[in-house]
């Protein structure tokens, strides 16, 4: 399973909420996958140097999941861009897309916080979302 940055910022800042719960199980289990993308938008996000470090340091235990083609990832990526673009949704930021892309080519279910994951689910049927349980 991948976990997007999106779970990844709830988890190591309160760990409460549905996806957080999901991803201490999976990590407990030993379920999860880290992509480089993700592993940046989370890095990037520390609030200072010491946390950038314990974050980095946390995240050096996960294996690193990599696509065999970088370019044809890039290519899928900007098909689902620009589709959900064609069907009427602006997609926040490339790199959910660039994501999605890599979960599909690397057949790993995403668990997200982000709702543009499930946008990029309903233009994209190849991309398999985590199911958080409905309270």
């Amino acid at each position: 399973m991948i976990a997007d940055s999106s779970v990844w910022i709830d988890y190591l800042r309160s760990g409460r909420g549905d996806a957080a719960e999901a991803l201490d199980l999976a990590l407990r289990r030993r379920e999860v996958r880290l992509l480089p993308t993700i592993l940046q938008e989370v890095l990037q996000g520390a609030d200072s140097p010491q946390r950038f470090a314990a974050w980095q340091r946390a995240f050096e235990i996960l294996p690193v999941a990599h696509a065999d083609d970088a370019a044809l990832t890039a290519t899928l990526a900007a098909g689902i861009y620009a589709r959900c673009r064609w069907a009427g949704f602006t997609i926040r930021s490339a790199n959910d897309c660039l994501i999605a892309a890599s979960c599909v080519e690397l057949d790993e279910p995403l668990l997200h916080a982000d709702r543009d994951f499930d946008t990029i689910a309903r233009i994209e049927p190849r991309l398999r979302l985590v199911a958080l349980p409905k309270r």
